[in-house]
């Protein structure tokens, strides 16, 4: 079985992809699922963010991948990514597994 990533790393990825100082709120379960299949589970961790231009709140996680041991995602609260939820989703769709007009309105 593959570890999940520390809250330590997620913030270090946090700050190092987006700036600011990223600081840890609370962990947030998240099951996305698309046409009656989960396409997603796992935890979400929200940080608020200090320093930064852009955002006030980043959501991150880390997800298992072929050919890594795990890839991690690091996405700032900016709308209409106001949620973990919609933090995975938008991760979903910059993949290219689904467009967001689907996830959103299947």
């Amino acid at each position: 079985m593959i570890e999940p990533v520390s809250i330590e790393s997620l913030k270090e990825a946090i700050e190092s992809m987006h700036g600011g100082t990223a600081t840890f709120v609370q962990t947030v379960p998240v099951r996305e699922r698309f046409e009656g299949a989960t396409v997603w589970e796992g935890v979400v961790q929200v940080f608020s963010l200090a320093d930064n231009n852009k955002a006030d709140r980043a959501f991150a996680w880390s997800s298992p991948m072929e050919g890594v041991s795990r890839q991690i995602y690091a996405v700032l609260a900016i709308p209409p990514i106001t949620s973990p939820i919609e933090a995975v989703r938008a991760s979903i769709v910059a993949g290219g597994a689904l467009t967001l007009e689907r996830l959103l309105h299947p």
